[in-house]
């Protein structure tokens, strides 16, 4: 959540950020004026609270000294006041859950540098690569043979069966099947050992507590596209960034010890409630996908070269893969509700003529670390501060493997995958019809 001390200090700079956000100044206003009510009922409360005290010496002294009715007096003027300072004490704690309440639907502040703009179109694409990119080679043209979508590939090959996927769980719910399923296993496990050199491996929960989910901002706000366990009061994630960004929940870092860097694979579900008749076909929306993520705890000075580090992981496994993307710049119009700075990679795939997000890279500066309440003590002495949490796609499969099968297909239907895919697949690593 955004600094309230930064609301009350600044609220002309709080406004004019959340501005390029579409947020009207009238939202902070009432953020202000619910934290003034606040601190005079918590003002209030403890004035009392010091009554009851002081009227409690005093009956003592009045008993000590003889004085049965005097003390008696001042014990009905003490339960009076006990009284009221109990109802102070309800009044401070429903501002302070409706104070939360707002703070917990306020987005991050954005990035100075992060673009201006309303929505996805006012998006910047900072740059295109291409296998053979840097040589000079022209940017590849697919052939007929590589227009045909992975739904219709996977279909004939056998790998990809989307009616059986549905028969056992409902629409968008893949089903992976020989060559298919050893693809995503190919993929995570390359993926992994290419992090393995500064990332500590994690395999976090796939359900998690409501408190973790409100974490890193996916509830309350987006509770309608989560799954939840009611009778156990848990949630499926939508990424490993959910469980990571808690590991150290309520905890307090030496700063010696940052950053930290942490990998994990995990299922995803997503309900994808506004997806109806919106990209549904094939693995292009899907409730249930394997990615794997890249996550960092770190100091304000290292949150920069960590966004830098996480997103060329995520463009390495891109180039290793072959696979034609851009990277996109997401304006304030389109920023997660979490995220002061994020970086999309998209991919082309040309059997599904789009290009799909296969990785967001996000900084979130301390509003997810806020919700957590996760700092470091700084090791030049002082107040523990919060740390930066940074977290990216490296990467997320459905997409990927959609593209890899579209890309290699070949004249002949089978599909051919990129070379670091061999010790999976063998020297020439082809998928043929079963």
């Amino acid at each position: 959540m955004i600094d309230l001390h930064l609301v009350r200090d600044d609220s002309r700079r709080v406004k004019a950020a959340l501005a390029r956000r579409g947020i009207p100044p009238e939202e902070v206003d009432a953020i202000a004026r619910l934290d003034g009510k606040h601190r005079a009922a918590l003002a209030r409360q403890e004035t009392l609270r010091a009554q009851v005290k002081r009227l409690s010496r005093e009956v003592g002294d009045r008993r000590r000294a003889g004085d049965a009715d005097g003390a008696a007096t001042l014990a009905d003027e003490s339960r009076r006041v006990g009284e009221e300072e109990r109802e102070a004490a309800q009044e401070v704690d429903r501002l302070a859950a409706d104070l939360r309440g707002l703070l917990l639907v306020m987005p991050n502040l954005p990035a100075e540098d992060a673009p201006d703009g309303a929505g996805p179109e006012d998006n910047v694409i900072l740059r295109h690569w291409w296998p053979g990119w840097e040589r000079g080679t022209a940017e590849p043209v697919p052939g007929e043979h590589q227009r045909v979508p992975h739904w219709d590939v996977g279909g004939s090959l056998g790998i990809l069966d989307m009616p059986r996927g549905a028969r056992l769980a409902g629409s968008m719910f893949p089903l992976y099947r020989g060559d298919g399923a050893r693809l995503l296993r190919a993929l995570t496990s390359l993926a992994l050992s290419r992090h393995a050199d500064a990332y500590e491996e994690i395999r976090p929960p796939t359900l998690v507590l409501t408190e973790t989910m409100v974490s890193t901002g996916h509830l309350p706000k987006f509770a309608d596209e989560a799954y939840h366990i009611e009778r156990d009061d848990l949630w499926a994630i939508p990424t490993a960034e959910v469980p990571l960004t808690s590991m150290h929940r309520g905890e307090i870092l030496e700063e010696a010890d940052l950053p930290v860097r942490l990998t994990a694979v995990s299922q995803c579900f997503r309900r994808e409630a506004g997806a109806a008749g919106r990209d549904t076909r094939g693995l292009l929306r899907v409730h249930e996908f394997e990615k794997v993520e890249l996550f960092a705890y770190a100091t304000p000075a290292q949150a920069g070269a960590l966004h830098a580090d996480i997103l060329a992981r995520a463009e390495g496994l891109l180039r290793v893969l072959a696979l034609p993307y851009r990277v996109v710049d997401l304006c304030t119009g389109d920023l997660g509700t979490s995220s002061a700075r994020t970086f999309d990679l998209e991919v082309y795939a040309p059997g599904s003529d789009r290009w799909l997000e296969v990785s967001s890279v996000s900084w979130f500066g301390d509003y997810q670390a806020r919700r957590a309440n996760v700092r470091f003590r700084p090791a030049a002495g002082g107040p523990p501060v919060f740390v930066h949490t940074l977290n990216g796609s490296a990467l997320a499969w459905s997409r990927v493997w959609a593209a890899l099968v579209e890309w290699g297909r070949q004249p002949d239907g089978s599909v051919r995958l990129p070379d670091v895919l061999s010790p999976w697949f063998g020297p020439e690593p082809t998928i043929g019809p079963r």
